[in-house]
């Protein structure tokens, strides 16, 4: 399997390690993940504290809850940062561990995808509940 930091007789030093080094897009990727994390933290604290005080939990109780407008928005939120974290972690350990160029591309689009459907259809349940 060939590896484009491979030692070949063909490239020079300078050749070998274009591409590896930094490509300046790393710090927003950083910035996000912290950013993610933070309203991360927030939200499940928000969300943790508010399920911890209802009194009976049963479905009805449950759709009155989501139907309010602030906490139907807070849920959105949360699955929207929760999802966006994950795909970034993802997606550096796919950077990190998966050196075939053609199998890494294929895994981040699909780990894309997967993360816009599970995201997607949590909001669609959230806007159903709160709309109905």
């Amino acid at each position: 399997m060939s590896m484009k930091w491979n030692d070949t007789p063909h490239k020079n030093p300078l050749a070998r390690a274009r591409g590896l080094g930094a490509a300046h897009s790393g710090v927003t990727h950083w910035w996000h993940q912290r950013i993610t994390a933070v309203s991360n933290l927030v939200l499940m604290g928000w969300l943790i504290w508010t399920v911890t005080q209802m009194p009976v939990w049963t479905y009805e109780t449950f759709t009155v809850w989501l139907a309010h407008p602030v906490n139907a928005v807070l849920m959105i939120l949360t699955i929207l940062s929760t999802f966006y974290h994950a795909v970034l972690g993802t997606q550096v350990v796919v950077e990190d561990y998966v050196h075939n160029e053609g199998f890494k591309i294929v895994k981040l689009a699909a780990i894309r995808l997967a993360f816009i459907a599970a995201g997607v259809a949590g909001i669609f349940s959230i806007l159903k509940i709160a709309f109905a």
